[in-house]
């Protein structure tokens, strides 16, 4: 089988590079193996790596069916250390193009860091604009019910609930499986200190506008302060939010589906999406899920000001925050990728061993999930065993 598929890769490898930039690979007969994959989310994340000092990503630009049409294609440098990818915003063209690589005979990933590197809201509770962030959880908030606050009962806070429950402070016993995905902590430690050692980006109209959050009560000062490397989580909605209320929703939400332990500070779209596909990979021994990093850069906050809308936040502010963001994904995210280089042969090529469970609420990859109703209660949950009420769970279907 293995043979099948190194022939099988190297027919696809020649052919795409027939059309590429740079010189042809030195072993094409046999998969690309880089080092560390950058995922990036749509174009200005991905121009933050171009025509860099430290390595040129374009070298080789190789069309890979299955992309996105608008970045159809895989960009390596000349050695094939270092990959990087373009998902297209959102969930389904972060999960279809993510799902184009990892399953690719193109490559072998099993040794591959997947470095995501994008851009994302940030709650001034914890950090402000330009900040960097590195998750342990992701968290995909939005799949929920949703009843339009209008219509919303008196006794709800909001109009978010978890599948299968009565109330926003109970645990969804609908489950999909990709509520909750927990990456290495030991492995975001290191990547995180990493970062610390970069001068992060920043700008005169974001601290300007900063200086709008400082209150008596001290309750957002993070986001009066200078950019900083944080390790707090992330929710992944393709809905692009805006207020108090939908950003401490949000809050609730990230601590009740990660048993307390999560710790919302960042919102993005595409997070939960590629995990998913990493794990279905890692699975079948394709990639390796305990070498993925996930790091968001602030470019704007998910909630506005004291004494300012929610509208006027997400549509007429200027924060200032997205340009120190763009280009903190490479001030800071250079300093990880030189890192697992330089510690490559010394640290990384081993991997580092997760001290923290890893995976889905499943327990797909082994152990045992530390968020959830346990791997038993969430399969029941999900419908693979019929120990609960159908109808119950159809009714609330639609």
């Amino acid at each position: 089988m293995r043979l099948l598929q190194t022939l099988a890769a190297s027919f696809l490898l020649g052919s795409s590079l027939c059309g590429a930039t740079g010189t042809a690979h030195k072993a094409s007969r046999e998969p690309i193996a880089p080092k560390v994959f950058i995922v990036s989310m749509f174009e200005p994340e991905a121009e933050a790596w171009w025509n860099i000092p430290e390595f040129d990503l374009l070298a080789h630009n190789i069309t890979l069916p299955g992309l996105s049409p608008l970045y159809p294609d895989v960009h390596c440098t000349e050695d094939y250390e270092i990959c990087q990818l373009i998902t297209g915003e959102s969930e389904i063209n972060a999960a279809t193009t993510v799902t184009s690589v990892a399953f690719s005979p193109l490559f072998d990933l099993t040794r591959t860091y997947f470095f995501i590197a994008g851009i994302a809201g940030v709650s001034p509770k914890k950090a402000t604009t330009g900040s960097v962030t590195f998750a342990r959880y992701a968290v995909q908030v939005a799949l929920q019910y949703e009843i339009d606050i209008r219509e919303l009962d008196s006794n709800y806070s909001t109009g978010y609930i978890p599948q299968g429950a009565d109330y926003p402070d109970q645990y969804p016993t609908s489950i999909y499986g990709t509520e909750v995905f927990e990456v290495n902590a030991e492995l975001r430690t290191i990547a995180a200190d990493f970062a610390r050692k970069a001068n992060l980006s920043d700008s005169a109209t974001a601290q300007a506008y900063r200086k709008h959050y400082a209150t008596p009560s001290g309750k957002f000062k993070a986001a009066t302060l200078g950019p900083s490397v944080l390790e707090c989580d992330v929710a992944t909605s393709d809905v692009y939010y805006s207020g108090n209320i939908l950003g401490s929703a949000f809050e609730n939400t990230t601590k009740i589906l990660t048993n307390g332990t999560g710790d919302y500070c960042s919102t993005a779209q595409e997070d939960n999406a590629t995990l998913e596909v990493l794990l279905r990979s890692s699975a079948r021994k394709l990639t390796d899920f305990s070498r993925i990093i996930v790091m968001r850069t602030a470019s704007d906050f998910d909630r506005p000001y004291p004494g300012s809308s929610a509208v006027y936040n997400l549509l007429y502010a200027d924060q200032g925050g997205f340009s120190p963001a763009l280009e903190n994904i490479y001030v800071a995210g250079i300093k990880v990728i030189e890192g697992i280089l330089d510690g490559w042969h010394t640290t990384f090529s081993a991997g580092v061993e997760p001290t923290n469970y890893i995976g889905d609420i499943f327990g797909t990859l082994g152990g045992t999930p530390d968020f959830g109703p346990g791997r038993k209660q969430a399969l029941v949950d999900s419908g693979a065993f019929k120990k609960r009420s159908v109808s119950r769970r159809l009714s609330r279907r639609g």
